[in-house]
Parts: structure tokens; sequence; C-alpha cells
């Protein structure tokens, strides 16, 4: 695998451990980028660069200065920026009519205002072309209730990517997002370590199962290359889950009760 030699690239959101941007950032080192990896955090952020022979500095994605900083530091390290790609993101399940303003800004500022401010950034450094890979959430369409604060920014950030698609194909810029279903990540481990869950979920994938970060990682290595024929389009990298629904949480509860009553019954024959 060698389809990046020779591209720069930057993923921003890069910290968390078992997350996305960790196994996006060694995907496309694997292909030949050399990376820059990015985020609030500091310490994972060594870790990771040492792991790829990259380089790493802290961005909180919310800071426009931050970000542009970001930008140059990899272009001025690296002489070139070709790829970027935004694996940021702060979710909240909370009802509609009880999400207070500060949880909106919140939402805005990490899933739309800080990726506005990326992709300015990328498109004025991007001088010789290159791919803008923003990550979306399949439950911009697949619905998930209570979790509108989240979805609904990162639905005007898919719109974003269309819009900049538009505007700079002409400089040879692509941008496009992926839409991730439920993914075996440690962000989602509080609700899918709870026996029930991930069974709620996978029978709503046609494909049998939730997606992994390798799942992720793949999507965004071919979005990055230049085999790519692909702009201003949200990739649904969710194994067909945009094609049915999520789970209510009625159902998600009656699994988890089916869940418990089966384990409970184990544990008195084991008796």
């Amino acid at each position: 695998m060698n389809r990046l030699a020779g591209k720069v690239a930057i993923v921003l959101g890069a910290s968390g451990k078992g997350s996305m941007g960790p196994a996006v950032a060694k995907r496309l080192a694997q292909e030949g980028a050399r990376v820059v990896v990015a985020s609030r955090r500091g310490e994972p952020l060594k870790r990771l660069a040492d792991e790829i022979e990259g380089a790493w500095t802290t961005c909180d994605i919310t800071d426009k200065e931050q970000v542009d900083r970001l930008v140059k530091f990899a272009k001025e390290r690296y002489g070139h920026v070709d790829i970027g790609v935004n694996c940021s993101a702060q979710g909240v399940l909370m009802k509609f009519e009880e999400v207070p303003e500060s949880v909106i800004d919140e939402m805005v500022a990490i899933n739309y205002k800080g990726a506005f401010f990326f992709m300015q950034a990328l498109v004025r450094a991007m001088d010789r072309g290159g791919s803008i890979i923003m990550f979306s959430t399949a439950a911009v369409r697949a619905i998930v209730e209570n979790h509108v604060a989240y979805t609904a920014p990162k639905a005007a950030m898919e719109n974003l990517v269309q819009a900049v698609a538009r505007e700079f194909g002409c400089k040879g810029i692509r941008a496009n997002a992926i839409a991730p279903g439920l993914t075996d990540t440690e962000l989602a481990s509080p609700m899918s370590t709870i026996p029930g869950v991930i069974e709620a979920f996978a029978r709503e994938y046609p494909l049998g199962r939730i997606g992994t970060v390798q799942d992720v990682a793949a999507a965004t290595a071919y979005l990055a290359s230049d085999e790519c024929f692909i702009t201003g389009q949200t990739l649904d990298v969710n194994g067909g889950l945009t094609l049915r629904r999520n789970p209510t949480p009625a159902e998600i509860e009656a699994s988890i009760t089916a869940a418990r009553s089966v384990a409970s019954a184990a544990s008195v024959r084991e008796l």
C-alpha cells in the first residue's frame, strides 16, 4: 500500500484511545503519507506521532487561530498540505425541549464552526489541489431520538462540504464527508458495553454488524487518494444503516432486558 506516497496529511481529532482519529492517521501513514496529528491533548498525540513517524501539535478546533496555526505548522514542516481530515466531534443525548443554549453553542462550535475554520485554512493552503474529508454521522439521516443538538450541526457541515466542493473543484480540491453509524470506539463504550445494546443496533444494519475504526480508516484512505473521483458527497460508511433506521429507545431497552434475562438464566444453570 503506497497510494499516498509524497502526500502530506493533517488528522485533527486524533488523541482518543481506540477512536477513529488514530486509526485514520495510522492508515494514512501506512499508505505512504507524512501525517501531522492534532487535538487538544498533547501526550497521546506524541505517542501516536512517534508510532507513525509523523509530527504532532495541539489544536482546539473551536479556536480559529489555533486551527490556522495547525495548517501553517504542517505546511512549514513538510512543504505542502494535500489531505485534511477532521475527526473531531462531541455528541450529546438530551431531550429537544431541555437543551440549553450553552449546549447548543458547544455543539455548533465543535461540530460546525470548527469544521468551517479547518476547511477555510485548508483551501488557502492547498496550492496543488488536495482532499478534504470531514466526519459526519449516519444519524443525520437515520435519526436517533434526543440527539438533534449534535446531528443538526453535522447536517449543516455536510452542506458546507458540498459548497466547498463546488467552489474549489476548479483548483483540484475535493471535499467529502464520511458518515459512520455506531462504531466500536472508546467514545461509544459506555453504551455499547451494556449487554443487548450492540444487538439492538446490529439488527438494523443490512451487513449485520456495527462498524469498526478500520472500516472508517479504509474509506478515508480511498477518499484521500488520487484514485478518488468523488467530491461533494457524504459517504455512508455504516453497513447500510441509512437504508433502514436506528433502533428506538424502547427497542434498545427491550434488547437490554432480553440480554439480562439470558444472562440470568445462564447463571442459574451454572449453579
